[in-house]
């Protein structure tokens, strides 16, 4: 029988994919998050404290520091730019995809093994966690390691996968909080159910294991002891007397659960099961089939053991699924972590297919990601060049190399499983590199602070004399210009700049200004939008003058 993935395939693929994932890091970061995040850990390294987290002024008590430590430790190794922000999310992602081929390999052999890393590498979520960086690259890949270690634990209870489960589940509890303490204990005691392993549990290796894990968590639980319960006065949300270790480790989860603190974002209940359809972009359908197929078989067998059978990423998964959708404050990255998991599930599925000649579905499922691949890229291609202007020829010729590549592969004669997962990565290739290298470096052309760092670098002009309007930072401003630009009240701003420094305000700040007769000798006007949440007006050229907003840098000019 021919081998379901040649090695020839998987290596190209993975050189592409690398492509890709290397053109989005040289990307300006986008703000909120990721510009804002990566201010907080150049503010780490500036000041040399890791143990205080700050959003602009105010003391932060959201996301756990592991996130903001490496990418501080990485500023002080490779010195601040975005690329180095995003180095340790490509480090993780690496982690991630070796942690989904060593686990598929467990329950389904080598030959699923490349499939789940391929699948895991070309999901739209994944690709998109590795540019617009915030915690999740880290908690994902985190998590799927620690996964893949306990799994190894429970399988052959040898300590040093006990330790490194332990290990790496702090590492993810440490980037998110007990999110990915119950996604891999969820998924892992599965395993344990269907395995039938329970004396795992009352092991004395178990007990070390969980000691390291507390080892693990407790910079960060040292780090929130600092900052906040030894500091009972310090005002937070309003309040004071509040504990760090309590909020991370009991308030953090079920506060977002609740929506207690948190403006509610979804009451949809299957919020998380239609946003997996982008989100696993192109493997969602295939994951459902799997799911349901697997969950199916699990309940024909009763649950009892059988070789090449395994619950964790179905009813594991599913568990997590169901639980999370019951939280009040959603978002769709909580799916990341999951995403390596269903990754498993998807290559262990594929390979049952195809060893039981299953062609009608083969077929089928071939011709769905064909049809909704070549749509997809031709619609995307079609925006994205209508949107924003005709690239570079040198960028034209390689989409023009990567079009005629996809048609080849779709017309070569090769058995239909590995046309399918070929031409399913290959797409997912071609988009991601047309959106990272054409329609992402348009778009930050309209986010105001990475601009006006670039004015400020082009004119020559000293950082340390820019101020900005209070009450809206731009955190894209403060990365690109390597300092915490200070915020200047409009109500004072007369009596508290100085001749000749400058200013970036909005257009409804500089109206404020203008009633106080503020003067200033030179302008630079730069178009603004909120450039994740776009709309319809924006995106069409024609119309996208009437949404855009106007920011400014303006000389002060005092007699």
């Amino acid at each position: 029988m021919e081998t379901l993935v040649l090695k020839k395939d998987y290596i190209v693929l993975y050189v592409l994919l690398g492509i890709v994932y290397l053109s989005g890091m040289y990307l300006p970061l986008m703000e909120n998050d990721s510009a804002q995040h990566a201010v907080m850990a150049m503010r780490m390294f500036l000041e040399n404290d890791f143990l205080h987290l700050y959003k602009g002024d105010a003391l932060y008590l959201d996301k756990p520091h592991m996130h903001f430590w490496l990418a501080a430790i990485s500023f002080k190794i490779f010195g601040i730019s975005h690329w180095a922000y995003r180095l340790p999310a490509i480090f993780f992602t690496i982690i991630g995809a070796i942690s989904c081929n060593r686990l598929s390999k467990i329950f389904y052999g080598n030959e699923a093994a490349h499939i789940a890393s391929l699948v895991f590498l070309s999901s739209q979520a994944i690709v998109l966690a590795n540019h617009d960086v915030r915690t999740d690259a880290v908690l994902t890949g985190a998590t799927i390691f620690a996964v893949w270690q306990l799994v190894l634990f429970v399988n052959k209870v040898q300590l040093v996968h006990g330790i490194l489960g332990g290990i790496g589940l702090g590492i993810a509890f440490s980037s998110k909080g007990q999110l990915a303490v119950f996604v891999a204990g969820i998924c892992v005691l599965s395993h344990i159910f269907y395995t039938r392993k329970w004396n795992v549990i009352v092991q004395w290796k178990t007990i070390v294991s969980a000691l390291f894990f507390v080892i693990a968590i407790s910079p960060v639980l040292y780090a929130y002891y600092i900052q906040f319960d030894l500091h009972p006065e310090n005002v937070v949300n309003g309040k004071t007397n509040v504990s760090g270790l309590r909020f991370i480790l009991w308030d953090q989860s079920v506060h977002r659960l609740t929506a207690n603190g948190f403006k509610e974002t979804s009451p949809d209940y299957f919020f998380f099961f239609h946003t997996l359809l982008w989100a696993f972009l192109p493997w969602s359908l295939i994951a459902y089939i799997a799911l349901y197929q697997r969950c199916k078989q699990l309940v024909r067998i009763r649950f009892r053991y059988e070789r090449n059978t395994e619950m964790l990423t179905s009813i594991g998964v599913l568990v997590v699924l169901i639980v999370i959708s019951f939280s009040k404050f959603k978002l769709p990255h909580y799916l990341n972590s999951l995403l390596p998991i269903l990754s498993v599930l998807v290559a262990g599925f594929l390979l049952d297919l195809y060893n039981k000649h299953r062609r009608k579905l083969i077929n089928g499922l071939l011709f769905f990601q064909i049809g909704v691949l070549i749509l997809g890229s031709v619609l995307l291609l079609f925006l994205i060049f209508w949107i924003f202007p005709i690239p570079h020829v040198g960028l034209m010729l390689c989409y023009l190399l990567l079009i005629v590549g996809g048609i080849i592969i779709m017309t070569i004669s090769i058995n239909k499983m590995r046309k399918l997962i070929v031409v399913s990565v290959y797409f997912m290739i071609l988009i991601n590199f047309c959106l990272n290298t054409q329609f992402y470096p348009n778009l930050l052309l309209y986010q105001a602070g990475n601009n006006a760092a670039k004015i400020i670098d082009r004119e020559k002009i000293n950082p340390e004399k820019v101020f900005m309007g209070e009450g809206r930072p731009s955190w894209s401003l403060d990365f690109y210009t390597q300092r915490i630009t200070p915020g200047i009240s409009l109500k004072r701003i007369k009596n508290t700049l100085h001749h000749h420094d400058w200013l970036f305000v909005y257009q409804h700040q500089l109206n404020e200004l203008k009633e106080q007769q503020l003067v200033w000798d030179k302008k630079y006007e730069i178009n603004h939008h909120r450039i994740t949440r776009l709309t319809k007006k924006f995106l069409n050229p024609n119309t996208r003058h009437t949404v855009l907003e106007k920011a400014f840098l303006l000389r002060i000019k005092k007699e």
